[in-house]
């Protein structure tokens, strides 16, 4: 059984103080480091720090995820999250919360510092390919949307597979979301400007929520953020094949990912609440800003979501990150680049909120 986890330990401070100055190198520096050329594929090139950090994390030869138990594989992901987590940025208050529900849900409530309000709220949902991921190893880009949004943000530590398979994660969202609604004003946010928003499985499960809203009667979230969002089970893309090894995410990976999440049941993968691509409408969304990785296996199926929900009529921005993989905000709190990055998308959702008002 893996031993607890402290997220603040001597060797992973000394690994965060070896990450930021890695990071800090010159461009020529960390490509030399890497011990292989400037990576050049499909009309894009590898950001230096990002194939330095890919070639470091090679030569550690962790075990693939798919190879462990589940909980072996989330304690791994957890050590990995607090390397990259940095210091913790500050906000104006943090408190974890447990939500009312048919299953009891953890959440953690993070209070912009700004003056004035009511601020907005984005619900977010952690990515993890709905195996692994909780509050902690979120904490950082949490952090980081609500400073620089200058939004509340609610994540929420929804149930993971293959201990509870799909539709859990779905109605746990969907749960979440309600109790948003509800609670908005007694977390002092304005309770006409809720958002949805999540990275990877964590985009598949806000904009499946998003989907509900628009169908049934109550409130639909104000705005979709969906960081490279998961949308297809059933189809593999152009990325897959170009960036399904050597980007950190693998296919390998993705594969368990789906086993653990979906289950033997083939007609899963094509339900919409699993594959949001596949809904037969996407019409009358909220507006959604959908951002990829130029070397993510799965930024096709993102922006192929993208160019759906703009054929809908629905309104959204797409905004593709050259030079990143998989993962990128995960890093911000080490790597510059990333961080300026999930500034950026900060900046890009607080504009989305306040066209809401």
């Amino acid at each position: 059984m893996p031993r607890p986890f402290s997220p603040s330990t001597p060797r992973i401070r000394a690994q965060q103080c070896v990450a930021r100055a890695l990071d800090a190198l010159p461009p020529a520096v960390q490509i030399r480091l890497s011990r292989r050329p400037p990576v050049q594929l499909d009309g894009d090139t590898l950001a230096p720090e990002v194939q330095l950090g890919l070639a470091l994390l090679a030569r550690r030869r962790q075990p693939p995820p798919e190879t462990l138990t589940p909980a072996e594989a989330r304690l791994n992901r957890r050590r990995l999250a607090a390397v990259y987590a940095g210091k913790p940025t500050p906000v104006g208050a943090v408190a974890d919360l447990e939500l009312d529900g048919a299953v009891p849900l953890r959440a953690r409530h993070y209070v912009p510092a700004e003056l004035g309000g009511p601020h907005p709220l984005l619900v977010y949902y952690h990515g993890g390919g709905f195996t692994y991921g909780d509050l902690d190893t979120h904490d950082g880009v949490c952090r980081i949307l609500c400073r620089h949004a200058g939004a509340h943000v609610l994540a929420i530590d929804y149930r993971l597979a293959p201990e509870h398979p799909f539709p859990a994660a779905v109605e746990d969202a969907r749960t979440a979301l309600s109790w948003a609604f509800a609670n908005a004003e007694r977390l002092g946010a304005d309770p006409r400007r809720v958002g949805v928003g999540g990275d990877s499985a964590g985009g598949n499960l806000a904009t499946v929520v998003a989907q509900h809203a628009a169908r049934h009667e109550g409130p639909s979230p104000v705005l979709q953020l969906l960081i490279y969002p998961a949308t297809d089970f059933t189809k593999r893309r152009r990325s897959r094949e170009l960036f399904g090894d050597g980007f950190l995410l693998t296919n390998s990976e993705m594969d368990w990912f789906e086993t653990n999440y979906l289950g033997s049941d083939l007609a899963h993968a094509a339900d919409p609440r699993a594959s949001p691509l596949l809904a037969d409408d996407l019409s009358g969304l909220a507006p959604a800003l959908v951002v990829t990785a130029a070397f993510d296996p799965l930024r096709d199926e993102g922006e192929e979501y993208a160019q759906a929900l703009h054929e809908a009529g629905t309104p959204v921005t797409l905004r593709r990150f050259p030079g990143f993989i998989h993962a990128f905000t995960a890093g911000a709190g080490v790597s510059r680049s990333a961080r300026d990055a999930l500034i950026e998308i900060a900046g890009a959702t607080r504009a989305m909120f306040a066209a809401a008002r």
